[in-house]
């Protein structure tokens, strides 16, 4: 087993030992790889290897092969795609948070709050096709009816003044 590995650093150590500083059981798992970790305070944590069976799959939509990123009629596909992308990663999650908090947690189109029942939508104000990036500076949150209003009227949207997080 991997007790042989760790005689290399610990040549004058019998496996016991070894196996006894190295793996625990935990739960139904025998054999656990585990480590201590130290902070700056002196307290020690035991820290565990992540297992591939641990790691929770998760399947991607395929893009659609007719999509183009530099077509302005794909623009709205895209948008979409980036939002669930988003929404599935712990950074989007704050990127999110922050355009939220930024905007006031208000829709820039209507004034009104946007919240986890009325839904929203990322829309990229120089849209990815005319060399719009996705980065927060070019972003707003709207609500999906308002969005669809905007790309399906025509309208336009400004990015709202940030508003001061800490009432100063």
């Amino acid at each position: 087993m991997a007790v042989g590995k760790k005689k290399r650093r610990h040549p004058k150590k019998n496996a016991t030992w070894v196996k006894q500083k190295y793996f625990r059981t935990t739960g139904a798992k025998h054999w656990v790889f585990t480590g201590e970790v130290t902070d700056e305070e002196r307290n020690t944590t035991l820290v565990y290897l992540q297992r591939a069976i641990d790691v929770k799959i998760q399947r991607h939509t395929p893009i659609q092969g007719a999509a183009n990123p530099f077509d302005p009629a794909w623009e709205t596909y895209f948008e979409k795609r980036l939002d669930v992308k988003m929404e599935r990663n712990l950074a989007g999650k704050r990127r999110l948070l922050n355009l939220w908090k930024e905007q006031g947690g208000l829709c820039p189109m209507c004034n009104q709050k946007i919240t986890k029942i009325t839904g929203w939508h990322s829309h990229h104000l120089m849209w990815r096709s005319k060399g719009g990036t996705d980065g927060v500076e070019n972003r707003v949150l709207l609500h999906p009816n308002c969005h669809r209003q905007l790309h399906s009227q025509g309208l336009h949207v400004e990015k709202p003044c940030p508003i001061d997080q800490n009432g100063a």
